[in-house]
């Protein structure tokens, strides 16, 4: 009874550790926000509830990719409560050495971390879509539209008293195959058709290949080659779906299936579905890594240094896991390994330092 009465007193001490932490990130994450939305809006008259309403909107996304570090820096703070009150020994002379206390958090933090996966991933996708469209009602990209589905790519060029809708069944590497360009007026009527093979679109004069065009009030016409001028290039286009954040799960899937049965390259989207699904490993890694610092550099009396510490430990590993995300988005490394391999590399460190503090 008196272990579980103290597992229920680590439990709420972490938890109003991780709510202050977590509240002052909030805080940040809303000031840096709110004034690259008022930036944006710069030369538009609005009211300044819009780009408050669109901060809040946004802040769960952000927030999303702060919340290992919030979890280190929580553990932190709660060795630091321990420290003052001086309730370390105290847990110890109960049966609740360093091993056990780690264990309790771990636990903690992974039920946790599951629980933004299934719950706050889930809302977090919904207010991004909310946000994205909101701010392209104000945005001269909304001229510029792009959909996959399974009958393959689809764009939309909207070019004053003309529309272009191109479909393509493929798109990889900067070439697409199967290609339909159709010309609309203002009324949506068409003007002409351009089917071709294959295009080569690294610039925006995209070079077709065995092109045939369709006009309705002229004979049609055929080229061995022919240059079409777009607003897109393949590396915009690629970057119309960069936006993942805006996607939840099940459509993260989707989108999987969809690029696989059109040969398009699904790296970066898998990139991101396994840094969803590592999360709450990575969190319970950021947790003992928080918790061991604190136990290994107990006899510094100095809570900035402490702090600094925890800051340095966060700004390596986040140079980490960037640049092994970075290699699996260029295919340097396959996607799932550029996620995973940082987490073992801090399996292995996390496995060394509770045998050090095992020993104490």
């Amino acid at each position: 009874m008196i272990i579980k009465k103290y597992h229920s007193y680590i439990i709420r001490v972490f938890y109003n550790n991780l709510a202050i932490v977590s509240l002052v990130f909030l805080s940040l994450s809303f000031l840096l926000n709110i004034f690259e939305e008022i930036k944006f809006f710069e030369y538009i008259e609005i009211s300044i509830a819009l780009p408050i309403g669109l901060t809040l909107l946004n802040i769960p996304t952000l927030f999303f990719e702060l919340l290992p570090f919030v979890f280190l820096i929580a553990a932190k703070f709660f060795f630091i409560y321990l420290y003052d009150k001086n309730e370390l020994n105290i847990l110890k002379n109960n049966g609740i050495n360093n091993i056990k206390l780690i264990v309790i958090l771990s636990a903690i933090t992974l039920i946790t971390g599951l629980l933004v996966i299934f719950f706050y991933y889930t809302v977090s996708s919904n207010l991004k879509n909310t946000y994205l469209n909101l701010k392209n009602k104000y945005s001269s990209e909304n001229e510029y539209l792009a959909v996959v589905n399974e009958n393959g790519l689809w764009l939309k060029e909207d070019l004053g008293n003309r529309t272009n809708i191109i479909n393509a069944k493929t798109f990889k590497d900067n070439f697409i195959k199967d290609i339909t360009i159709t010309h609309l007026d203002e009324n949506y009527n068409t003007i002409e058709t351009i089917i071709s093979d294959n295009a080569d679109i690294k610039s925006k004069e995209w070079r077709l290949e065995t092109v045939k065009i369709y006009n309705p009030l002229d004979s049609n016409m055929e080229h061995d080659q022919f240059i079409y001028t777009s607003a897109f290039n393949g590396e915009i286009i690629s970057n119309l779906f960069s936006n993942l954040n805006s996607l939840n799960l099940y459509q993260l899937h989707e989108q999987v299936r969809n690029y696989n049965s059109l040969g398009y390259s699904t790296t970066d989207v898998r990139v991101h579905l396994n840094k969803i699904y590592s999360l709450p490993l990575y969190l319970v890694l950021m947790t003992i890594i928080g918790s061991l610092i604190m136990l290994k550099f107990q006899f510094i009396k100095s809570k900035f240094f402490m702090l600094i510490l925890g800051v340095f430990a966060s700004v390596i590993i986040y140079y980490l896991n960037y640049f092994s995300r970075l290699f699996g988005s260029n295919e340097t490394l396959p996607a799932e390994l550029s996620i995973w391999l940082p987490h073992v590399i801090l399996v292995l460190i996390s496995f060394l330092g509770l045998i050090k503090i095992n020993e104490k």
